[in-house]
């Protein structure tokens, strides 16, 4: 014990008397390690420890497989999941439908989030209230109306009530309707983001369909439950039920987690690569610093060799100092890990990782820094301290000089690793390269429209109100005359489900005279004739219909020209008539005018605009007046000529004015901003802003290495470049041969690096909207790299070649 802190006591003497060699070998780590427990603690948040729900890997969700490889997800009605959750695979199911309550009292009505559960629901998820209890089967007995209880989530909780202990019991009015409080969930229960509980009611309705969670038995795969529940799935369709696609269906389920691994998986996985790029690149930083920093303590071991210090005894040394600078390191990693997560976090793309999941430095990324600090100490402190530990005891002592590294090897071996280092670094600058390239030509995607100065102004429509088409239509048109109205707002238009860039909702149609297919599909909009204006969307051909055609449900449409060029490749669109079989009347969530079921003329053609998102291609899509089908929710697109946040709460206080009860939705934002929410933007945001600054870090920790290797070169040939001084060499002659000393490790790894990112290509492309392979961005990432190592080598070549020769011969 004394011997080792004898060691430690000696290694914190040494890494004092070298500061400058001590701060690069701290930091080098602590960015490589820090960034990578930033990243683990995502990937272990999301992946790993996502779910606080009991038996969560076995809980499932119900889809359906389409011909093209896509899954949707789809409803059951009460009578269907009750009779799903007698399946010989299910151990348990229940519904959720999500609707949004208001909240009266203030000036404007607040928006609520409400999940209507089943009263099996708390129970099935196994998850202890907060305060109070969850909802249990007394809640709601089939058949009859549910008690009027309420669990809210815990933000709401936070805001609504600012945490106060004491709120079980109270009253919370919700739509005119008072709901006594029975408890709080807990803070990683955010099920669907809703912002409250409350009970479903069970009836027979055929009608009404409800997402339906399932629980498999212990030992079910999701291949058996996928054929044991085929046949009852196919029964439910043969029902007449709306909630099933028309034709051959397929039975697929999938984990709670599936679909965020595929959102964000990929990306998570390129970040980890990065990071771990970043960490090695760390590490071969502390290797090179220690092999050049054993150069000058050769003398100090030969002589403890000479006085009869063993082999082994060194090598605890020096694997002591190695030790604590990665102790070090990681102790300062986990700090930046702290300071950088959050920000990783809050740039995650919205929607893409379950918000259940608890995303911190918890004990097993502290357990995997500890991991990673010991690893990097062990191996990149052995292998010098095995170089140093074995002098040439009888050359060193005769010798008044030092070498580099101690030997041709030792040099050869710098080299290599500084190669190694350039190559990474040249990889990662072209992968950051290509992805900023990519978000860039993403933020200069064509849109087809106008998103300046507009805003969408969701408005749910509440249960049990406006249940006649004629009263839904004049509610509806009167909405929008009293937006229309505020000072400073040019057009109001309604737009039911059309708000780009990601738009309508998809459905199969029919062409008068032409038979039809099964892919035969389009987007439909349900919107008024101001929305094309509004958002600046340009006529090809044709017309918009008028207000008076809008106010009638005259059965019209307008279409895109992709579809008009896909369907119509004569050109004689125009005049042609198309049926939506989707549109349906089911009172009183959809209303149909009469006839809108029927055959709609095309009257006119729009310029393509983006429909599914920004970098997917143009599907085809039509537009129909709003009134021909209007269902229990709509939007009002808002163009203003101010900024239009600015006009929310006076189109707030409007739409109240027609209906005191009626709220606006709680997430208005204008349109630029809702490009901004689109996954393709924000996973682009995030992959740029990342790897662009992994990459940077390993520029800079490259250079550091080169300019440590150089440094210590120099100073091992002071004595030599003052002899070639004093024969007449000129500074420029030493100047070549300090920078001929880098060329061919930084040209190797320049090389090596190019190499690497030719052949990844296909693996950065998958997950980097960009290309690796650009003439562009490998010329100007190797003209970077080139320019950071020449500075690197130029700081201490000037200072070798004015060293005056006098000083020089006097060395050491």
């Amino acid at each position: 014990m004394s011997t080792v802190l004898q060691d430690l006591r000696y290694a914190i003497r040494q890494l004092r008397k070298s500061p400058g060699f001590t701060f690069t070998a701290v930091l080098s780590l602590a960015l490589g390690i820090g960034a990578t427990t930033a990243v683990f603690s995502v990937i272990y948040g999301i992946l790993v420890n996502t779910y606080p729900y009991a038996n969560s890997d076995r809980m499932v969700h119900l889809r359906l497989l389409r011909p093209n490889g896509s899954n949707d997800g789809f409803g059951l009605t009460a009578q269907q999941w009750q009779v799903l959750r007698k399946s010989p695979v299910v151990e348990d199911a229940f519904i959720a439908n999500g609707w949004s309550l208001t909240v009266t009292g203030h000036d404007v009505p607040e928006d609520v989030e409400a999940d209507y559960f089943s009263s099996n629901a708390f129970n099935f998820f196994g998850v202890p209230a907060y305060l109070g209890r969850g909802l249990q089967p007394s809640d709601a007995v089939d058949g009859e109306d549910p008690q009027p209880v309420v669990v809210l989530s815990y933000k709401f909780w936070q805001r609504h009530y600012n945490s106060d202990p004491t709120v079980i019991g109270r009253t919370l009015q919700m739509v005119r309707k008072n709901y006594t409080v029975v408890g709080v969930a807990p803070s990683r229960f955010t099920w669907d983001d809703a912002d409250v509980y409350v009970p479903q009611k069970i009836t027979q309705d055929r009608v009404l369909s409800f997402y339906c969670g399932v629980r498999l038995k212990p030992g079910v795969t999701h291949a058996q439950a996928d054929a044991a529940l085929q046949p009852l799935i196919e029964q439910f369709a043969k029902e007449g039920t709306r909630n099933f696609p028309s034709g051959k269906i397929k039975l697929h389920v999938i984990g709670l987690n599936e679909d965020f691994i595929r959102r964000l998986g990929g990306t998570l996985t390129l970040l980890f690569c990065a990071v771990g790029l970043l960490l090695l690149i760390g590490c071969g930083n502390v290797s090179i610093l220690l092999l050049a920093r054993g150069t000058a303590r050769e003398h100090e071991f030969a002589v403890r060799s000479a006085i009869g210090a063993s082999r082994r005894r060194m090598i605890a040394q020096l694997l002591t100092e190695s030790l604590l600078l990665s102790v070090s390191g990681a102790a300062l990693g986990v700090g930046l890990a702290y300071v950088s997560l959050n920000k990783m976090v809050t740039s995650l793309p919205d929607g893409s990782f379950p918000h259940e999941a608890a995303i911190h430095i918890n004990v097993p990324v502290l357990c995997f820094s500890v991991a990673i600090a010991m690893i990097t100490g062990v191996v990149f402190g052995l292998w010098p301290a095995l170089q140093i530990s074995r002098p040439e005891v009888s050359q060193i002592m005769q010798s008044g000089t030092r070498k580099v590294a101690g030997s041709v090897e030792g040099r050869r071996t710098l080299n290599v690793l500084i190669g190694c280092q350039i190559a990474l670094t040249l990889l990662m600058l072209s992968g950051a390269g290509a992805a900023l390239k990519g978000f860039i030509k993403l933020l200069n995607t064509e849109l087809g429209y106008d998103p300046h100065n507009i805003m969408s102004v969701g408005i749910p429509v509440h249960q049990n109100t406006y249940t006649t088409f004629e009263e839904r239509k004049a509610y509806f048109e009167h909405l929008r005359e009293k937006v229309a109205a505020v000072p400073g707002v040019q057009i109001a238009a309604i737009s039911t489900n059309a708000t780009p860039p990601s738009n309508g909702f998809t459905s199969k149609f029919e062409i008068l005279g032409k038979p039809s297919s099964e892919d035969q599909t389009m987007r439909v909009n349900m919107v008024n004739q101001g929305y094309f204006p509004a958002l600046k969307i340009a006529m090809a051909e044709g017309r918009i219909w008028d207000e008076s055609e809008n106010h009638n449900a005259m059965p019209l449409a307008i279409i895109n020209q992709t579809l008009a060029r896909k369907y119509f490749p004569a050109g004689n669109a125009l005049g042609q008539s198309i049926k939506i079989p989707s549109i349906e009347a089911v009172p009183p969530y959809n209303l149909i005018a009469p006839g809108a079921n029927g055959w709609l003329r095309i009257v006119g053609i729009i310029k393509d605009k983006r429909n599914d998102g920004l970098s997917k291609p143009i599907l085809p899509e039509a537009f129909v007046p709003y009134t021909l089908s209007m269902r229990m929710w709509t939007q009002i697109l808002v163009k203003t000529n101010v900024p239009p946040l600015t006009l929310l709460h006076t189109i707030q206080m409007q739409v109240i004015s027609v209906d005191p009860d009626q709220q606006t939705q709680s997430n208005v934002q204008d349109l630029e901003h809702w490009i901004m929410n689109e996954t393709e933007y924000q996973q682009g945001r995030l992959i740029t802003w990342l790897f662009g600054a992994f990459a940077l870090l390993a520029l800079m920790l490259a250079a550091v290495g080169l300019y440590s290797v150089v440094s210590y070169s120099v100073a091992q040939r002071t004595n030599e470049f003052g002899i070639r001084m004093a024969l007449g060499a000129q500074r420029g002659h030493v100047l070549q041969i300090v920078f001929a000393s880098t060329v061919t490790s930084v040209g190797g790894g320049v090389v090596a690096g190019l190499t690497l990112a030719l052949a990844l290509n296909k693996l950065v492309e998958h997950w980097i909207e960009g290309n690796a392979r650009d003439p562009l961005v490998l010329a100007g990432v190797t003209v970077l790299l080139s320019v950071v190592a020449a500075i690197a080598c130029a700081i201490p070549a000037r200072r070798a070649s004015q060293v005056d020769p006098m000083v020089a011969l006097r060395y050491e």
